[in-house]
């Protein structure tokens, strides 16, 4: 009999099919066992008698053949698409076996140490809250890709080993690379800057690495960072494209993530038409009239700084986004253009959401 996924059984009620896929939770009730079995699609539950399903655990991998039968209605489980019908299984055929589980992965929430979590990052994987942050950050990819392709971008693929270091030598992860010096690479801003005149409008996502033996979640060893690289653009129209790209993104998150987001309770977003904007001294003084903490001499906006400066996106032009301008020329890459009203500043920008940089850059 061919396989039919989990997702599909709800076109075969009253029919006998055959489904695989791993336990997530047994029950057992007397001489009847339930099953919450799933695969790629979803998952559904399995009513079986005899020692045959009695003797099942959880995270075994089983093929089991049975009828699809439409459940009582008050007895519709609203969480699940399956929800309405059930499998009563008549023959299972077990073809794998896992240990005895360290944790329960049928709880709700994963209540367990950083330590546990990553030295049963397999089995913790397979949670179903866990498995959720793989879709959202599949569907930022994918809204990434949609924006980007939208302004007439290629999307490139380049090297994460390069010959030099991207933004100074002090970060980078250096290697042997048959017997010359090369690092991995920081950014990929030398490689697209290489397709600029092959393609004028590219984009990438491509791995970053950084050097830096931090414990914080703003300094990862390696990231995924997706870029766009735009040629016969003035910083305007950049800046129009940042938030073009920023704002769609996170639209397409919010549109085909809705349930994920419910469930992790993720406020619906706030845009306005036009995103606030302001050059980084003007963040800091409006910082200090809110809080009377003075960094107006500072050369970078700190991680309070930009919650803080988000807050007031909010309250006073409801938008969960607000993009900072002007950074100080000397604490940015080389490759950044220094304004040619005042040197002493870049054209850069950072866009931040909800009180964290997730867009940065520069002409």
């Amino acid at each position: 009999m061919e396989r039919t996924l989990i997702l599909d059984t709800l076109k075969f009620i009253g029919k006998e099919v055959e489904v695989r896929g791993w336990i997530s939770v047994k029950r057992d009730h007397g001489k009847i066992t339930f099953l919450d079995l799933r695969d790629r699609s979803g998952i559904i539950q399995v009513v079986g008698s005899g020692t045959e399903f009695s003797s099942l655990k959880p995270e075994w991998v089983i093929k089991i053949k049975g009828i699809v039968k439409k459940r009582p209605e008050k007895l519709f489980n609203p969480k699940l698409p399956t929800g309405k019908v059930e499998i009563e299984g008549k023959n299972v055929e077990v073809l794998s076996r896992a240990q005895e589980l360290p944790f329960d992965l049928a709880k709700e929430d994963l209540d367990l140490q950083l330590p546990t979590l990553l030295d049963y990052r397999t089995l913790v994987l397979r949670h179903p809250k866990i498995k959720k942050i793989f879709k959202v950050q599949e569907a930022v990819m994918e809204g990434f890709r949609k924006a980007s392709q939208t302004l007439g971008c290629t999307e490139i693929f380049t090297p994460t080993i390069s010959a030099s270091a991207t933004e100074g030598g002090a970060e980078v992860f250096k290697l042997d690379y048959y017997g010359h010096s090369a690092f991995m690479i920081q950014s990929p801003q030398l490689y697209k800057q290489m397709l600029i005149p092959a393609f004028e409008r590219v984009y990438l996502i491509s791995h970053a690495y950084r050097a830096e033996p931090s414990i914080t979640t703003r300094h990862l060893s390696e990231s995924i960072q997706m870029d766009c690289e735009i040629g016969f653009v003035d910083y305007g129209q950049l800046l129009d494209a940042l938030e073009f790209v920023g704002v769609e993104t996170l639209k397409y998150v919010e549109e085909k993530c809705e349930t994920i987001l419910k469930d992790f309770k993720i406020d619906k977003l706030k845009i306005n038409a036009k995103i606030p904007r302001l050059t980084m001294r003007e963040a800091q003084e409006v910082i200090k009239v809110r809080t009377g903490i003075d960094h107006t001499k500072d050369p970078d906006l700190a991680p309070e700084d930009e919650r803080e400066i988000c807050k007031w996106a909010l309250e006073e032009k409801q938008s969960d986004l607000v993009t900072i301008t002007h950074y100080p020329t000397k604490k940015r890459a080389f490759y950044t253009m220094p304004d040619p009203q005042n040197p002493e500043y870049s054209l850069s920008y950072d866009l931040l959401f909800r009180g964290m940089e997730i867009l940065s850059g520069s002409q």
